[in-house]
């Protein structure tokens, strides 16, 4: 076995006992931490895949924004427990049925041709400084530029609706228009009135 295969079992050993850990927990907050754990061992087990750029992706975006938002979520939140395992044994069965399907998913995907597993090799007419991370952009904005521009729109109306949907008007609320306050006038807010001085008794 070289070291190259004993690195890749135990960062696989790991990121299997972080997932099952993940649904298991009944904190959600170790939950949440286990998870981040996973990610840290699929970055390295993409690492020894020579997948750099996703590695780095993944922990920059999911360890580092994704689930730093979750933890801040859920540690604000009192969340009780108790009711969101009740149903845990009753959608036990569908979720190993998903779990199945998954699994039989990534094998067809896994196990053709275009996608095997075979050990991706450094192209021909290219030195020791080849960088993946290089030909992944220059095929990402090439060949499916088309594809990113669309992502990107679309991703672009995820937020927009994302803030609609926070921004909408409330009847309780108080709302302020700073125009009107800009135009405001000294009559506007302010009127003298002309009172007869009282006597004393």
């Amino acid at each position: 076995m070289t070291f190259e295969r004993f690195v890749f079992y135990v960062f696989a050993a790991i990121l299997v006992y972080a997932a099952l850990r993940v649904i298991t927990v009944r904190n959600p907050v170790y939950a949440a931490l286990h998870l981040v754990l996973a990610f840290f061992s699929s970055a390295a087990i993409w690492l020894l895949l020579e997948a750099e750029f996703l590695a780095i992706t993944l922990v920059l975006v999911y360890v580092g924004a994704v689930m730093v938002l979750f933890l801040f979520v859920v540690m604000m939140l009192d969340i009780n427990v108790a009711p969101l395992r009740e149903g845990f044994i009753r959608y036990l069965p569908f979720g190993a049925a998903v779990a199945l399907l998954m699994m039989f998913e990534m094998s067809l995907v896994v196990g053709t041709s275009y996608f095997g597993t075979q050990a991706v090799a450094v192209p021909p007419g290219h030195g020791p400084d080849y960088s993946n991370t290089r030909e992944l952009g220059s095929v990402l904005y090439t060949e499916y530029v088309y594809a990113f521009e669309i992502a990107a729109v679309i991703l672009l109306v995820a937020i927009v609706a994302a803030i609609a949907l926070t921004m909408r008007r409330r009847p309780e609320t108080k709302y302020q228009n700073p125009s009107e306050q800009v135009a405001v006038k000294r009559d506007d807010r302010v009127r003298l009135v002309s009172m007869e001085a009282e006597k004393r008794k």
